[in-house]
């Protein structure tokens, strides 16, 4: 439970070398995603995904979002809020709130979708803007490093 979890945490807490050693372990985790990613390979040659896998993981995203107690919690939490008293049975007012957050769901998440896949084709025609990101997610990595070393 949550005294197991603290306990680790707090005696890296009160010990400064413990803490230190995670900060310098986190540090030589990071170094080491940025050397893979500064030696990825630019000519990446991805593979098509076997037919039916899209509706597969679509599949998968609706199970994991459906048996998430934290989605269900949410909508109890946000939704009764916005329940008007004079506006019918509260029910009904949460369903529709619901039916209404999942259309606007969808279309955002559809658009960020869409958008990245159209992304992910136009990177795949240019090697040399897959090597600039690759060098660049590397920079990203090794200046995180770099602060947790000496800001943290």
């Amino acid at each position: 439970g949550v005294q197991t979890c603290a306990l680790p945490i707090s005696l890296i807490a009160a010990s400064p070398s413990a803490f230190t050693a995670l900060k310098l372990a986190g540090a030589i985790y990071l170094l080491w995603l940025a050397w893979g990613a500064w030696r990825a390979p630019a000519d990446w040659h991805g593979e098509a995904p076997p037919a039916g896998e899209g509706w597969r993981l679509y599949r998968r995203g609706i199970v994991m979002n459906v048996t998430n107690p934290k989605v269900s919690i949410f909508f109890l939490a946000f939704l009764p809020q916005f329940v008007s008293i004079d506006a019918g049975p509260p029910a009904l007012q949460v369903a529709w709130f619901g039916l209404l957050f999942m259309v606007a769901t969808f279309l955002v998440f559809g658009g960020i979708a869409l958008g990245a896949g159209a992304l992910g084709q136009w990177l795949q025609r240019s090697a040399r803007l897959r090597q600039g990101l690759n060098r660049a997610a590397a920079l990203v990595f090794a200046g995180l490093a770099a602060r947790l070393v000496w800001v943290g």
